[in-house]
């Protein structure tokens, strides 16, 4: 068995480039950078001088001469599926970037695409780094270990996502529905969309509002506010807007034996001495919840981001360590966006799983009776690098 992962990155952008530095600059051990492909030449000239990574300006080249043995997808987001397609067919491991696809229908393509791989042993993840966070990961023990109890309620305010018309003037196909399938729903959320079914499931019906250009020259959301109702009766709210600032993360997660608030790099765990129900069904008091403790949650470790499952990627290859993303997942965030996108824009309540060939005729009317023209594309001056 090979010591080292040889990869290729298809789009060297933002991310892209930055996951291709990682690997340059030895940061993710037993993975080797050997060629990039994009057809912007400007983005492959950057890495002209880089001894051994080959350099391709089309997909089929890439896939035909390149010298690999995993890529990593970081396009625009159309292309996530063709791509995550042809690496499975070409019997390659696969990192795809966030979200996994535009619309379930093509999420489920690239997961057929997987389970009939010829070659069973190759790995397929997808770049969900908040699920390194050691914050989500302790919460999600406490879940797990039932410190919390039946849930009853989930609160994401997740608003700290503001971006100014230059952001969106970036690039020709931001926030368009032909070229992004979305915005902040598509674009910004998928890693708490990802993350609120980690940790809490798939709920079982959404109804949302969405609004489209509120505070950008755009066509697509920047503003929404979704209700969720699981199968056990517990409710949840989400909620993200581009237009906010400063804007919010928190995170209040309400149970049975207290309360989780995760804000500000903090878990605050105020726990019920006995369960909510229990002393409201002892008590002979009418007011006054149960005695509570100030639980203080010890947080271990660093975030490395995207690091993190670069470094996991290379190492379930190398060593069968388990994967923290596994790409067949990310079909549920993909289908909370949708069923969110759907019952705004169609006015009812979506009960899932979502109608996969209703959202995709939805979403094929948006990009058809489009009447938005692009602007100029211009350059944003401020470090990209940990946008999305």
């Amino acid at each position: 068995m090979s010591d080292e992962v040889k990869i290729g990155i298809i789009g060297v952008g933002n991310m892209g480039k930055s996951h291709a530095h990682q690997i340059l600059d030895g940061k993710v051990p037993g993975a080797k950078l050997t060629a990039i492909c994009d057809y912007d030449q400007s983005k492959l000239d950057a890495f002209k001088d880089t001894e051994g990574v080959a350099a391709f300006s089309t997909s089929d080249e890439f896939y035909d001469k390149a010298d690999i043995d995993a890529v990593i997808i970081a396009t625009p987001h159309y292309d996530h599926t063709p791509l995550s397609v042809t690496g499975f067919e070409k019997n390659l491991h696969v990192l795809v970037e966030k979200p996994l696809a535009v619309h379930v229908n093509d999420a489920k393509k690239t997961i057929a695409a997987y389970e009939n791989r010829s070659d069973k042993s190759k790995i397929f993840a997808e770049m969900f780094n908040q699920r390194c966070s050691p914050l989500y990961r302790k919460l999600k023990d406490l879940l797990e270990k039932g410190e919390l109890g039946e849930i009853r309620r989930v609160n994401w305010i997740i608003t700290d996502w503001f971006r100014s018309e230059a952001y969106y003037a970036s690039g020709g196909w931001r926030a368009t529905w032909a070229g992004e399938g979305g915005g902040v729903l598509v674009n910004q959320c998928p890693h708490q969309l990802d993350l609120i079914q980690w940790l809490f499931g798939m709920p079982s019906k959404v109804r949302a509002f969405a609004s489209c250009g509120q505070f950008h020259n755009i066509e697509v959301e920047d503003n929404v506010t979704a209700y969720l109702e699981y199968p056990n009766g517990a409710t949840g709210v989400f909620i993200a807007t581009t237009g906010e600032a400063p804007g919010t993360n928190r995170l209040e997660v309400a149970g049975e034996m207290g309360k989780i608030v995760i804000e500000g790099g903090d878990i605050q765990f105020i726990r019920n001495e006995v369960g909510t129900l229990e002393h409201s069904r002892t008590t002979d008091q009418g007011f006054g919840g149960p005695a509570t403790w100030d639980v203080k949650i010890p947080i271990r470790g660093d975030h490395p981001q995207h690091n993190g499952i670069l470094r996991n990627f290379v190492n379930a290859i190398l060593n069968g360590e388990e994967l923290i993303a596994s790409g067949v997942e990310g079909i549920n965030g993909v289908e909370l966006c949708n069923a969110m996108l759907f019952s705004a824009f169609e006015d009812v309540t979506v009960e899932l799983p979502v109608d996969g060939d209703a959202y995709e005729a939805m979403l094929k009317k948006k990009i058809e009776n489009s009447t938005f023209e692009k602007g100029e594309v211009k350059e944003v001056h401020a470090d990209m690098s940990s946008s999305f």
